[in-house]
């Protein structure tokens, strides 16, 4: 399953990096007299009801899904991993106040967040990711804060305490090689939701706007004309699920975890 977990983000990486290349037709070019044609040798997946090619509209949408995703758990390990360990080492005040944040932020939901987010910043994708990120850094924070805490007295940190190292160089030489791969096993995980939320975002049109390609905006497209293609839906969906599932599988890998 690894391996397979694997050739699959492989081709999703691929996608992601050079899809408006390899997509065989221009994703945004539309034929209202192909609208709603079946799948056939020259549109694969068939046409939407602009008659534009279903294939390479997500080919091409891979990359913006996919950066948005990436952008989201980036911004939540920058906000959660080193408010973890700096609670950890920077007194009870600034434990009790980083704790109470976290648990503050994991209140909030998901969606509703990142709508009013764009709604008061602006409706881009970069705002709604950042919105996502600040929701993922109670993820990582707690994360980072419980693979730490075990650390605190380890008999090599209090030798590097008693020798006179800094907090800073005790955290980067003796913690976070112990922390690392755990928070790489929670940025897997973090990465298939983050897809999910991205696509969810894309499919009620925010953060990318039409004709802009996404897997969410392709999703939402189809959706409006069942009763034409009622097998539409499940292409962009498949695509979605699977990648999220590749991700989830690829963390639950015991190679992964044993790295820890």
């Amino acid at each position: 399953m690894r391996r397979l977990a694997l050739a699959l983000l492989a081709v999703v990486g691929l996608l992601a990096v050079a899809g408006h290349l390899i997509a065989p037709h221009d994703p945004l070019a539309q034929a209202p007299e192909l609208a709603l044609h079946g799948p056939s040798w020259v549109h694969p997946f068939g046409t939407d009801y602009l008659g534009r090619d279903v294939l390479s509209r997500l080919v091409a949408g891979t990359g913006t899904t996919v950066v948005a995703a990436v952008e989201s758990v980036g911004a939540g390990l920058l906000l959660g991993v080193l408010p973890g360990l700096a609670s950890l080492w920077f007194g009870r005040g600034v434990e009790w106040l980083l704790l109470r944040g976290s648990d503050a932020i994991m209140t909030l939901p998901f969606i509703v967040f990142a709508v009013a987010v764009t709604g008061i910043l602006g409706n881009g994708l970069t705002q709604a990711m950042l919105a996502i990120g600040v929701l993922f850094a109670p993820l990582f924070f707690r994360v980072t804060r419980a693979a730490g805490l075990a650390l605190t007295r380890a008999q090599y940190v209090e030798a590097a305490e008693l020798f006179g190292a800094s907090r800073w160089r005790i955290l980067r030489t003796h913690v976070w090689g112990k922390v690392a791969p755990t928070v790489a096993v929670t940025a897997a995980q973090a990465t298939g939701g983050a897809l999910l939320a991205v696509s969810s975002l894309t499919f009620l049109g925010i953060g990318v706007q039409p004709p802009a390609p996404t897997w969410g905006g392709v999703l939402a497209s189809d959706l409006g004309f069942l009763a034409q293609q009622p097998w539409a839906p499940v292409i962009p969906a498949a695509l979605i699920a699977l990648t999220v599932a590749a991700l989830n599988t690829l963390a639950d890998d015991r190679g992964l975890r044993a790295a820890r």
